[in-house]
């Protein structure tokens, strides 16, 4: 297997959306100073991993479902071509789990295929219980993902927790992993997430946020803020609510104040608009629909005042 020593550069992105934006990132000032990178009209925004200092470009791809796919040529050739994007753009976040079908070995073809190894952020999960067959299922994530190294496993869904993060703690010392966490999809388990929080050394943390679900906004985002721990933003359209909501509907005009050109930019930039949040992962198999969502990255972000405003809109819809 091909060593892969990470590397993360800020590609501009060459398609003309991306010239249209002309102004800096407006909410840097609200930023705790760990969040903050260099920001500008054609480069990522990045945010700092709490425990290391390492910048992450704001915008990842999730690969659930829409990675799970076979070996023909008709079906990989969007998926390749997503990948091509979300490294053109600058971001680097690639995040799957065993629960996803195929996905792992699908992504694990394609960027080595495309020489794309050492330009991305591999995250998965552990999703099975006991100490040896978590072994078990992370060796085989590696093979999948065709590296000797994965940048972030996570307990999936809190799924034998004490377990499973032991091992990862071994595993970090070891270098087979550069980063630990834990996930959950659902809102009904923030309390058992914010437990694991407060009694476990996490890197990171991923859950459920969008501004139609914006209950991590009470107590989650903030204790991850505390206790310095990075935040992937899972779901964020809603399992598709999003779009059932908007579609046929107009953007408001003063959208074009944080420089949002689409729904799929909405709901991603409240997302990035909260400090707290390191990185969003929506899954696309459309090269057209991740060009979307990658803009996201880029430009003004909301500020608290319009973050509320834009939740208030999407109530009167």
């Amino acid at each position: 297997m091909k060593m892969k020593v990470p590397q993360f550069t800020s590609h501009g992105m060459s398609r003309r959306d991306i010239l249209k934006l002309s102004a800096a990132a407006g909410c840097a000032g609200l930023l705790p100073r760990w969040a903050i990178s260099a920001e500008d009209s054609t480069t990522m925004l990045k945010r700092r991993i709490p425990s290391s200092g390492e910048e992450l470009p704001a915008l990842g791809l999730g690969t659930s479902q829409v990675f799970d796919v076979g070996t023909a040529t008709a079906e990989r050739a969007p998926l390749r071509e997503v990948l091509r994007i979300l490294v053109e753009s600058g971001a680097s976040v690639v995040d799957s789990s065993p629960m996803y079908g195929r996905s792992e070995g699908v992504v694990g073809d394609l960027t080595a295929d495309m020489k794309m190894q050492n330009k991305i952020f591999y995250a998965t999960k552990v999703w099975t219980r006991g100490k040896e067959e978590g072994i078990r299922q992370m060796e085989q994530s590696l093979a999948r993902f065709q590296v000797d190294r994965i940048d972030l496993m996570q307990v999936h869904n809190l799924t034998d927790t004490a377990t499973h993060l032991a091992t990862l703690r071994d595993w970090k010392e070891a270098g087979r992993i550069r980063y630990l966490g834990v996930t959950h999809y659902q809102s009904g388990a923030y309390d058992d997430l914010m437990r694991v929080i407060r009694n476990e050394r996490l890197d990171f943390v991923q859950f459920n946020y969008s501004p139609l679900e914006a209950e991590a906004e009470e107590a989650l985002l903030p204790l991850a803020a505390d206790e310095g721990v990075a935040v992937i933003a899972n779901e964020p359209f809603d399992s598709g609510r999003a779009f059932s909501l908007t579609r046929g509907k107009p953007l408001p005009p003063w959208a074009a104040d944080f420089d949002c050109a689409s729904w799929a930019q909405f709901f991603l930039k409240y997302i990035l608009g909260h400090p707290a949040v390191t990185c969003a992962i929506p899954g696309t198999s459309d090269p057209e629909h991740a060009r979307d969502n990658l803009q996201a990255g880029f430009g003004r972000l909301p500020d608290e005042k319009t973050r509320v405003r834009m939740r208030a809109y999407l109530r009167d819809l």
